[in-house]
């Protein structure tokens, strides 16, 4: 008997529907070469709301699939999931598990021991918490410096203004730094604040500073540079350190942003649910599409 691949679905182009957005087509192209269907979502119609329309080009009564495209809010994906499970069909991770691994509420209490001190407070878009309150979250968080970010992202490239607060206990440059953060994440901004204690980082001379792992069913299947980084090599780290984290998280697909920091120790930066998490160039795509279409 044949082996049955795993569809996959992808956002379609916004210029041509029936092709698959430009971002992710070299991936997709590798799907269809290792025997595997793929399927196109709307994801413009998605983030309008127009969840029947986003489905409308995936065959009814289907395989359950992976999703491969751009974030969605823990909201967005569970409209999407109960949307192809009225065509019979169905995504390989559960709305609980995305919000678990893409948010870093869900997946903070399995990664304490090995990722920075965070701290988060629940905030809709708009203006930024009170002085009283950030400094309320800073005081649970080690003497020093920190870092600002949501649920899900940082403006790292936006590091002095909207990132890195030299001193969590300068409460008006804190409150200066989130409401510029708040600022420029706009409506985008997901599901809160979160203030981290920053740790210094080391980068190897000619290699990626951060490794990004995937992890199926808590395997680790593909290691490459972190999808930023300019540079294409990088050094396996000793996944063993992070290996119960990820396992304790029970998530189907994952990543782990993974730095040396610079006492020795491997820290996790960022966890991810690995259907919106990026691919560096250098990835391997046959290895990445193996995984993802396998038994």
């Amino acid at each position: 008997m044949p082996t049955v691949s795993t569809p996959v679905l992808y956002c379609r182009d916004p210029l041509n529907p029936r092709r698959v957005d430009e971002h992710f087509a070299a991936e997709a192209a590798t799907v269809r070469a290792v025997g595997s269907a793929v399927g196109l979502i709307d994801h413009d119609a998605l983030m309008a709301g127009d969840i029947d329309r986003a489905v409308a080009g995936v065959p009814a009564g289907g395989d359950a699939a992976w999703f491969r495209g751009w974030m969605l809010s823990p909201e967005r994906y569970g409209q999407l999931w109960e949307a192809l499970a009225r065509r019979g069909g169905g995504l390989l991770v559960s709305p609980e598990q995305y919000r678990a691994a893409h948010e870093l509420p869900g997946w903070y209490t399995a990664f304490a021991a090995v990722t920075p001190a965070s701290v988060w407070r629940a905030h809709a878009p708009g203006e930024a918490p009170a002085a009283d309150r950030l400094a309320a979250m800073a005081r649970c968080l080690p003497s020093g410096p920190g870092i600002v970010k949501d649920y899900v992202k940082s403006r790292k490239h936006e590091w002095e203004e909207a990132c890195y607060v030299p001193d969590l206990a300068d409460t008006d440059r804190l409150r200066q730094v989130v409401g510029r953060f708040v600022e420029l994440q706009d409506q985008f901004l997901a599901g809160g604040i979160v203030l981290r204690a920053f740790e210094r980082f080391v980068a190897p001379e000619g290699l990626a500073a951060e490794v990004r792992v995937w992890w199926l069913d808590a395997r680790p299947v593909l290691v490459s540079p972190h999808p930023d980084s300019t540079y294409t090599q990088c050094v396996t780290p000793d996944l063993d350190q992070v290996r119960d984290a990820v396992s304790t998280l029970d998530c189907r697909l994952v990543t782990t942003d993974l730095a040396q920091r610079a006492d020795g120790m491997l820290r996790v930066v960022e966890v991810g649910d690995g259907q919106v998490s990026d691919l560096h160039q250098a990835a391997d795509l046959a290895g990445f599409a193996e995984m993802l279409t396998g038994p």
